[in-house]
């Protein structure tokens, strides 16, 4: 399902404060039918720049468990699922696109992009920045090196940071790094 579905728009303002109030930034919620059913995945991050570990995951999984036991604000039974936001860590508010501009991403919007050749939902490449703010906020993301599109953030359905395997893999590696730039 979407960000944009009733049980993430019920779950998010219920969630953010508890995971604040301990820490965490919620970086992102979904709700998602799988085949064991239905899961409800929460992405943290911690707000000290550590990085998320298990016992976090752990500590975080039973205090959301009771909020949204005592809550109930999901109807069906379903498993909940707390983890990072990894590497291809996804980008919900405008706060996100605006610390990730310069980082390549791949968008997919709610709400189709009217383009000369139709309407477009998917979009991959480099973030430019943020231009707005509040629901009007676009995020600028370059196609190609040729095309800029405003993407307006609250019609996205999903964006992700799209890893660069080469920086990971060989992160003391400056000519790969100086190489990639000029492409």
């Amino acid at each position: 399902m979407s960000r944009h579905d009733p049980i993430t728009q019920r779950v998010l303002p219920l969630l953010e404060p508890a995971c604040a109030s301990s820490g965490f930034e919620l970086v992102d919620v979904r709700f998602t039918m799988e085949q064991g059913g239905w899961i409800l995945r929460i992405y943290l991050d911690r707000t000290d720049g550590e990085q998320v570990d298990l016992d976090d995951c752990e500590r975080m999984s039973r205090e959301l468990s009771a909020l949204l036991d005592v809550e109930d604000p999901i109807p069906q039974a379903y498993s909940l699922e707390v983890s990072s936001p990894g590497m291809d860590r996804p980008l919900r508010t405008v706060e996100h696109f605006r610390r990730h501009a310069g980082e390549e991403v791949k968008v997919t919007m709610a709400v189709p992009v009217m383009v000369p050749a139709g309407e477009r939902r998917n979009f991959k490449g480099k973030l430019q920045g943020v231009d707005g703010e509040g629901d009007d906020a676009v995020a600028l993301v370059e196609i190609d090196g040729k095309e800029t599109f405003r993407l307006r953030i609250a019609d996205i359905d999903q964006a992700r940071l799209v890893p660069d395997y080469d920086a990971i893999l060989h992160p003391n590696d400056s000519r790969k790094r100086r190489d990639r730039g000029r492409n």
